[in-house]
């Protein structure tokens, strides 16, 4: 046996005693579920719970993932923002669907979530990047995401211009930064289960824009 895997067969999963949740008190809707079990997570002490994986297709349909962070779920969907010229912002633009996933193993819940993507308005982009730190900002006026990279040192060239470029000018715009915002027609929401009788509740949109709700087998 190698090292990789006598690595893999020692771990435990959920090595910690797991929340209840009795799907027939769940709301009509999910977004207040999310807001509760999100909150539920920072409470528990999970490290980054707003960090998501996000799934996207190319132009040939091939799957693409890629970890980011969620600035927002409100009425209108969940909330994420990147570079409308990087690799996801172009898949995005050519198919506007994409899924997005959340793992809180301090409690053993995941939430799945599939459904259309909208881009914000320029002025909420501007809005969402300004919100945030001045390392973000810097990072955003870099710009060049996913195209290839000649050497380190032109990274730290350009990510030291850009530094002084934000410190400089706080409200510098990035104009390729994008808000995006998903309208789920789906979201699951997974509550594991020590003896592996996992609580899978889904939420599915229906036609007149409604929600209806339903058990899955784990």
């Amino acid at each position: 046996m190698t090292d990789f895997h006598r690595a893999l067969h020692s771990l435990r999963v959920w090595d910690t005693e797991l929340p209840s949740f009795d799907p027939a008190g769940a709301p009509p809707a999910p977004l207040p579920l999310f807001h509760e079990w999100f909150t539920a997570a920072v409470a528990a002490g999970q490290t980054e719970p707003h960090t998501l994986s996000l799934a996207t297709a190319d132009e040939d349909g091939r799957p693409d993932v890629r970890t980011v962070m969620l600035h927002d779920a409100d009425a209108r969907g969940w909330h994420f923002a990147s570079h409308a010229t990087s690799a996801k912002g172009r898949q995005l633009a050519a198919r506007p669907e994409a899924a997005i996933g959340f793992y809180w193993p301090a409690q053993g819940r995941q939430v799945r979530l599939r459904g259309h993507v909208t881009t914000g308005t320029p002025e909420e982009a501007y809005e969402d990047l300004h919100a945030r730190t001045t390392g973000a900002l810097a990072a955003a006026l870099v710009g060049r995401q996913s195209e290839v990279l000649d050497s380190p040192a032109a990274l730290a060239e350009a990510s030291e211009a850009a530094w002084h470029r934000a410190e400089a000018e706080p409200d510098a715009p990035a104009p390729s930064w994008t808000l995006y915002v998903l309208e789920p027609a789906e979201v699951e929401f997974f509550q594991g289960d020590a003896r592996r009788r996992h609580v899978r509740l889904r939420y599915r949109r229906t036609a007149d824009g409604d929600w209806t709700r339903e058990l899955l087998w784990p």
